[in-house]
């Protein structure tokens, strides 16, 4: 076979494997290559650079010994896929359901995570998304700090065991979006500055170096990014892809980096005849992120909505520390819901400074919008959830809103266990250090910071989920209600409909109720710690309620923190 690797400024590469190490040839565009007889799937192997080494394949497909270890060929056409019906999903209308893989079952795997598909299917969601799998130092992590980008985490189960995963999520009527890092590699494990400039030489993010996007020599390295991305949608099968913190990729050139991945994607998406998507983390608020390539824009599919999370949030919590400051009041989860964001060029408080750009005319479905995620509740300190009677009010709203509804894992049914920040690393100075790294980057966030540290192995334990929950009476009325709402949203089109003009709002001036108009259907929520009654007509049926309610002449009347869907005679 054919070995090789881009090397734009050495003198001389080696290729280590079968027991000796052959030298490779120069050729065009810092490409060196090497045919080695013998060597084939499963071999180890790995790279000299000028004497030192040896490293990792930057491209590397399997790293069976982990980030430390020598890469392993490894055949993409090896692995019998059974989905050959799936025809891909459209993430118009649908539901996402976040989930990390080491702490989604007690065991941590892709084979484990299988099994607990059947819970998804009756939960109705259409996606589910998983937080990246790329090989991380130890042997667990958020997977924020992975390196060896288009190898997947050993402790998961490898290749074959995501290939696995995404094979039996399709069989299931379920698509998967991968969760990628492409603004920073991990701080150990990354051994791709030998090989090339793939970093710019300045931090980027607080979370690291940034990459060569747009310097000298950047033409591959961006390469390098958008063949990870091919590679996960076109080899594994994976649907969509979530770009995590996109506003931390310095790329000032004429056509940005997402850009150029979108035009890929969507020449890929014609190629195997499905919808592929790419969804973006991004903070700035700028509705250019999800406008298409002819209209000037990015090409995303959609991105994450922080500012409907955080109204929410506020609404259903009472929180109005460091950044829920701007969205403690009811009329700022009224503006969400009719314009999408809060921050369209207003004043934040926590930025000081206007931040934002209008979403006029983008439809709700290019906004991903959530209750909690991996990040709003791992960023706590003590990584707590939401508990059960503000879920059930959040999740009337989210799951009756004009966006597309992302959940995480446990929150269907009100879990009580934690997802803390938790990480493994090998080297005794990052170990050790990590806890005062993750304080310091949450300073300024109202927070009296006392958390685990990230570092114990029972930071890790404690965030895997307790499926036994299930089993218990208050926990399995929230799933049912959790259940009946994604149902609902799915048989009555007004429920999903995206188009966030047609929203209509009414707020109580006391700030106790919220009554949400979605064509003839309206969602009424009571905040208060009494019952009260809401102005809707005598006839009013009711579809849907998390607590008995009573409809008569003087209006609908909801007890203490509850909410209801109804639809009232015609008007």
């Amino acid at each position: 076979m054919i070995f090789e690797v881009w090397a734009p400024k050495a003198t001389a590469v080696e290729v280590d494997v079968l027991g000796g190490r052959r030298a490779m040839s120069p050729g065009e565009g810092g490409w060196w290559t090497a045919e080695v007889e013998g060597a084939g799937h499963g071999t180890r192997y790995a790279f000299v650079v000028d004497g030192d080494g040896p490293y990792p394949d930057p491209r590397t497909r399997r790293q069976p010994e982990g980030i430390f270890g020598q890469s392993a060929v490894y055949e993409h056409a090896r692995f019998t896929w059974s989905d050959h019906d799936w025809k891909g999903r459209d993430l118009r209308g649908a539901v996402i359901y976040e989930l990390h893989i080491g702490t989604f079952t007690p065991e941590g795997t892709f084979a484990s995570a299988i099994e607990k598909l059947p819970h998804l299917v009756e939960l109705c969601v259409d996606f589910v998304e998983v937080m990246p799998v790329a090989p991380v130092p130890g042997g667990r992590n958020w997977g924020y700090d992975g390196v060896d980008l288009y190898a997947v985490n050993e402790t998961y189960g490898g290749p074959d065991g995501l290939k696995s995963f995404v094979d039996a999520c399709h069989r299931a009527g379920i698509g998967v979006i991968l969760d990628v890092v492409y603004n920073h590699l991990g701080p150990s494990g990354n051994f791709l500055r030998p090989f090339g400039p793939y970093f710019s030489g300045f931090d980027g993010s607080y979370w690291g170096e940034a990459v060569n996007l747009d310097g000298p020599e950047s033409d591959e390295v961006r390469r390098y990014f958008i063949g990870n991305a091919l590679q996960w949608l076109r080899d594994y099968h994976i649907d969509g892809l979530r770009l995590d913190a996109v506003h931390a990729l310095h790329d000032k050139r004429a056509k940005h980096l997402l850009a150029e991945l979108s035009e890929e994607v969507d020449a890929l998406a014609c190629s195997v005849g499905r919808p592929l998507s790419l969804i973006a983390e991004s903070d700035l608020n700028d509705p250019r992120m999800v406008r298409s390539l002819d209209a000037g824009g990015l090409g995303m599919t959609a991105q994450w909505d922080d500012d409907v999370h955080h109204a929410l949030h506020c609404a259903v919590s009472g929180e109005s520390h460091g950044y829920y400051q701007d969205f403690a009041q009811l009329s700022a989860l009224a503006k969400v819901l009719t314009q999408g964001v809060v921050h369209d060029g207003t004043h934040s408080s926590f930025r000081a400074r206007a931040h934002g750009s209008s979403f006029a005319g983008v439809p709700g479905h290019r906004l991903v919008a959530c209750l909690q995620n991996h990040d709003q509740i791992g960023n706590r300190p003590a990584g707590d959830r939401l508990p059960i009677p503000a879920l059930k009010l959040g999740a009337g709203l989210l799951l009756t809103s004009p966006f597309t509804p992302m959940l995480f894992m446990g929150e269907e049914w009100g879990a009580r266990t934690p997802f803390l920040f938790f990480s493994d690393h090998v080297e005794p100075e990052l170990r050790d250090s990590e806890g005062v790294r993750r304080e310091r980057e949450f300073d300024g966030f109202g927070y009296v910071w006392e958390a685990p540290n990230p570092s114990d192995e029972e930071s890790f334990l404690s965030s895997k989920l307790d499926w036994g929950e299930v089993k218990e009476e208050a926990h399995w009325s929230l799933l049912c209600w959790y259940r009946d709402l994604i149902a609902l949203r799915k048989a009555l089109p007004e429920l999903s409909d995206p188009r966030l003009d047609r929203v209509r709002v009414e707020l109580d001036r006391l700030g106790k109720w919220l009554l949400v108009w979605r064509g003839k259907l309206a969602v009424a929520v009571n905040f208060s710690q009494e019952s009260v009654t809401l102005p809707l007509s005598p006839g009013t049926v009711l579809l849907a309620s998390d607590e008995p309610v009573t409809a008569d002449g003087e209006g609908l009347r909801l007890p203490a923190q509850s909410m209801a869907i109804c639809r009232p005679p015609s008007r």
